[in-house]
């Protein structure tokens, strides 16, 4: 039997006991992982959800997290004496796919550990951080990032990881800044994260 499920925002075909690479997770080495976007099942019957399968779960372990190979990005430009050389490096987690099946009421508690914020009455409105749009708030939100606070505990490399695989705009989005400005939104001082805002460009120092 295998299932297509979308995980950090991308597709994969996944089987029980397949180990895969994907865009890093929160969570520590040994978590269990829920996953309820289960689009497509075969088991010698296809099932297909509009857009997800009611009542369907994929269930993941967590490996660990690692980082992908370099890639080198290299830009230049022609007579006008411009070149620029970047190297980047994916955050990835490994996981095991334990199982696929199951209801999503019977594992509530199972999908807590993956989703523990899902009330969007305590979300935060992330488009106060210079630099975050709603379509890129939407992007967090699929990657458990809901409020100041879950912004501020994330690291710079981890949310490059989200935004990457996205390509265009999103890739060139440099988010260097925004756990620092989260931290003083979340901590109330408004007027200081305006105030460093100002000095800002795009989100940027």
């Amino acid at each position: 039997m295998y299932a297509i499920v979308e995980i950090a925002g991308l597709q994969y075909k996944v089987e029980q006991d397949q180990q895969l690479y994907v865009n890093r997770l929160k969570g520590n080495e040994g978590d269990s992982l829920t996953f309820d976007k289960v689009l497509l099942t075969d088991n010698g019957n296809i099932t297909v959800g509009a857009p997800a399968i009611e009542n369907m779960t994929v269930e993941a372990k967590i490996l660990e997290h690692v980082k992908g190979d370099k890639v080198i990005i290299f830009k230049k430009k022609r007579r006008k004496g411009y070149q620029k050389k970047n190297g980047f490096r994916a955050a990835l987690t490994k996981i095991e796919i334990i199982s696929i099946g199951g209801n999503r009421e019977e594992k509530k508690e199972s999908k807590k550990v993956a989703e523990p914020k899902k009330s969007a009455s305590k979300n935060d409105k992330l488009t106060k951080i210079e630099g975050i749009g709603p379509k890129v708030q939407e992007l967090l939100n699929e990657n458990n990032i809901y409020t100041f606070s879950d912004l501020a505990n994330s690291k710079a490399d981890d949310i490059k990881a989200i935004l990457e695989p996205k390509g265009g705009i999103y890739a060139a989005m440099d988010p260097t800044t925004w756990p620092e400005q989260a931290q003083l939104a979340a901590d109330g001082k408004f007027d200081e994260l305006n105030a460093f805002q100002e000095k800002l460009n795009g989100g940027r120092k």
